[in-house]
């Protein structure tokens, strides 16, 4: 194969389904050198029909995503994580998305790993990488995509990271919003577990309070229970704010040091 084939060669990947390779691929088919396949790819690349996402991860762009330059990360992070060696899951505000909640469209695709990784930018959209501990105790569920399938909190976790990374999230009124939307998709006992795990009982207490907020009763009052067995120490609502003259939530010992607003 020369050269000027491998746009074929691309051509032949998207038409049985995939839509990334490795760059190592092209060259072991292709029968070229690195720097011959390189200078390849940056034709293809000007063309609009292969996005580079690492220098040895590509990702084919349909003609429908010409336009933007890149499909949906939701079509290409499982095998780019799988490629990065990392466990991962789509979490925050993406996760929120796919599970129903539209009040807010995330401005950049959100996955949570257990390192940290710096953001990626492919064409017009960023891949945004949160660091998570335990990554393990998160529940996930499985959801199609039209490449195959990718890792996503539950609605239930989801909620949980959205507390706990709220200035990623656009701090907490954003959250209380998103998490309104996603109440009647939550379940009492599966939130319950979601949330004993890898938590910290601050995140849980900020939690309640804005499900109490909102009134999602079914959900805060078994989490109510959950809590107050533990005797969680006074928390503010805004960890940094200030705290002086600030009311406090019996229920969920929270210091209201500050004011969420739900947008309906």
């Amino acid at each position: 194969m020369k050269i000027n084939l491998l746009g074929d060669w691309v051509d032949s990947l998207q038409a049985a389904g995939r839509y990334t390779f490795l760059r190592q691929e092209a060259a072991d088919s292709a029968g070229l050198s690195q720097e011959a396949v390189k200078k390849g790819l940056q034709r293809l690349a000007r063309r609009k029909r292969v996005a580079k996402v690492k220098d040895y991860f590509y990702v084919i762009v349909p003609t429908e995503y010409l336009s933007v330059g890149s499909p949906p990360a939701s079509w290409f992070i499982h095998p780019l994580m799988d490629a990065m060696h990392l466990p991962y899951y789509v979490g925050l505000l993406s996760a929120a998305a796919l599970h129903g909640a539209s009040h807010h469209q995330p401005q950049e695709f959100q996955v949570v790993t257990d390192r940290f990784v710096r953001p990626l930018r492919i064409a017009r959209q960023r891949i945004h990488f949160v660091t998570k501990r335990h990554l393990e105790q998160t529940p996930i569920v499985s959801v199609k995509t039209p490449t195959g399938s990718i890792r996503v909190s539950t609605p239930e976790a989801t909620v949980a990271d959205l507390v706990r990374f709220n200035k990623l999230a656009g701090r907490l009124s954003n959250v209380a919003t998103v998490i309104s939307e996603l109440s009647a998709s939550l379940k009492p006992e599966l939130l319950v577990k979601a949330v004993e795990t890898g938590n910290e009982l601050p995140v849980i207490q900020r939690l309640g309070y804005i499900l109490d907020l909102v009134g999602a009763d079914n959900l805060a009052a078994p989490l109510a229970d959950w809590i107050q067995a533990r005797h969680p120490r006074p928390t503010p609502l805004v960890p940094g704010g200030s705290v002086s003259h600030a009311s406090r939530n019996s229920r969920w010992n929270i210091i209201e040091n500050d004011r969420i607003e739900v947008e309906t």
